[in-house]
Order: structure tokens, then sequence, then C-alpha cells
């Protein structure tokens, strides 16, 4: 629950700056174009038409994030593959815009980059990687019909004790149960042949 809500925020913060970055950008070249401004001697038209086009190039980019966020929240699943490189590169223009804002802008605007960056980073983190696909059931004879295992897996060195095949441990307690045992399993694997 708490996740989806982080991927809800985040959704709508980076939904708010895309637009808040592509109207601010557009409304410098309208002012650059009007005022006739220039830079070391640089076409006024070619500041504002530069300036109008980051100003869609960073408003997509961060609607685009916004997006993906959106499929994280509505899914309820980890961000994967190219969606994955969309939040991490948004994380990492987050931490370079904070660290120009605390030298360039001030304090505030260096705040607002760090929590859009920790609410990138806690979207990200949040989501635990499932564990693969679950283990296939044994079957009744020792693993040559239901279970999938191969001949030269590792064996279970408790799943057969008394050396009979799809004889597992029971519940009961047997013989050196008492004693102190190491918390995995004891794993035995069949000899390889070494010789050609």
């Amino acid at each position: 629950m708490v996740r989806r809500t982080v991927a809800w925020v985040v959704t709508l913060v980076l939904l708010v700056e895309a637009l808040g970055v592509g109207a601010l950008n557009w409304f410098l070249g309208v002012v650059v174009e009007r005022q006739k401004m220039s830079m070391a001697g640089l076409d006024p038209h070619l500041m504002s038409t530069s300036s109008k086009i980051g100003g869609v190039v960073f408003g997509l980019y961060f609607a685009l994030c916004a997006l993906v966020a959106l499929l994280v929240a509505v899914r309820d699943r980890a961000p994967a593959g190219f969606g994955r490189v969309v939040l991490v590169s948004a994380a990492v223009v987050h931490g370079l815009l904070g660290a120009f804002c605390w030298g360039l802008v001030g304090l505030t605007a260096f705040l607002v980059m760090v929590v859009v960056l920790a609410l990138l980073v806690l979207l990200l983190v949040s989501y635990d990687r499932d564990a693969g696909p679950a283990p296939a059931e044994p079957g009744g004879n020792g693993g040559t019909d239901g279970d999938p295992r191969a001949a030269d897996e590792p064996v279970d060195a408790l799943a057969a004790p008394t050396g009979e095949p799809g004889v597992g441990r029971t519940a009961e307690p047997q013989d050196g149960d008492d004693e102190p045992r190491d918390a995995v399993p004891e794993r035995l694997t069949r000899p390889v042949p070494t010789t050609p």
C-alpha cells in the first residue's frame, strides 16, 4: 500500500514538473524573441527557438517518466527493463539539478530537487524483485515422472534418509534431532567421471 502511494506521488510530481519545465522554457523563449535579447552575439530567434525546443524535449522526458511511474502504480509491480532505466535516469537528472540549484538558485530549489530524488529512489527500491519461477513439485517415483530435476543436480540429504526413493523425513523426532544443526541442510552431489 505504501509503495503504491509513493508511485502515485511520484507520478503527480513528475507530471507537474513536466508541465512546469515545458511552460517555463516556452515562456523564456517568447520573452527572448519579443525583447530581441542576444547573448554573445547570438541570433535572438535562434535562442528563442532553442529554448522552446528544450522545453518541449524536457517536458516530454518528464512526462515519459511520469507515465512509467503511473504504470508502476497501476500494476503494483516493480519497473523493469526500459522503465527502470528511465526512472534511474530521472533520479540522476534530479541529483545533477539539485547540485546546480545549490550553487545557482538557492536552498529551496535544492531541497525540492532532493525531495524528488528521494521519492524516485524510494520508488525504485521499495519493490522487491520476484524470486523467480516456483520450483516444480516432486513426482512420486524419485524424479522420473513429475520432477524435472536433471541427473547431475544436487540431491537434498534429508529428502530420502532411508535410501528409498520418494520417502521423505517425517515430522516425528528422530535420533540426532536434539543436537545443533546448520540452518542449511547438507547437500550431496553425485560424483562426475573425470576420464573421457
